[in-house]
């Protein structure tokens, strides 16, 4: 009995000497390379449509509802890294139970559904195990999870990043 108490305790130790994996808490900023096109040089989104006309002309700067940044350069370091990041959440779908698990992480709420939708840059394509609820999504969302720089398309915008099988709690200020 006294070998089995002594086993467990060293197996008690040994887990607890394991290295935990660090990580990385993120801003939207450092998905955008220090090289390409600033946040704050990016086209605000339009949130009354009435306006629209007025402000864009269709024939100098395209359809405004069309992503203008649909492959904008993302940071390749961060590829494998785990991440924590906060963001609005764009469902992609809707599960039976009324839940949301796949979903388009942005930085600004309403983001892909005001025009024009933000670059890929600063879109994340997130799959969750755990869906949240229709009522939740108007609040902000951390996501933790391992980063993957991938291009993902949607019907609403293209993501230079994914995090799969991601962690989702409320963001708290």
């Amino acid at each position: 009995m006294r070998y089995l108490a002594a086993f467990t305790a060293v197996c008690a130790l040994s887990l607890g000497a394991l290295p935990a994996i660090a990580v990385e808490e993120l801003s939207w900023g450092d998905l955008v390379p220090p090289d390409a096109l600033g946040l704050g040089d990016m086209q605000q989104p339009t949130h009354d449509l009435s306006s629209l006309a007025d402000t864009l002309s269709e024939e100098e700067f395209g359809d405004p509802a069309v992503q203008m940044q649909p492959s904008a350069p993302v940071v390749a370091t961060l590829d494998g890294r785990e991440v924590k990041l906060p963001g609005y959440i764009v469902p992609l779908g809707i599960n039976a139970d009324g839940t949301v698990s796949e979903f388009l992480l942005v930085p600004y709420f309403g983001a892909c559904i005001h025009v024009p939708p933000p670059p890929s840059n600063q879109i994340v394509h997130v799959q969750s195990a755990k869906g949240i609820e229709l009522a939740a999504l108007y609040q902000p969302f951390w996501v933790t999870g391992a980063m993957q720089v991938e291009h993902v398309e949607s019907d609403l915008a293209n993501a230079g990043y994914r995090i799969a099988d991601a962690n989702v709690e409320p963001y708290s200020y």
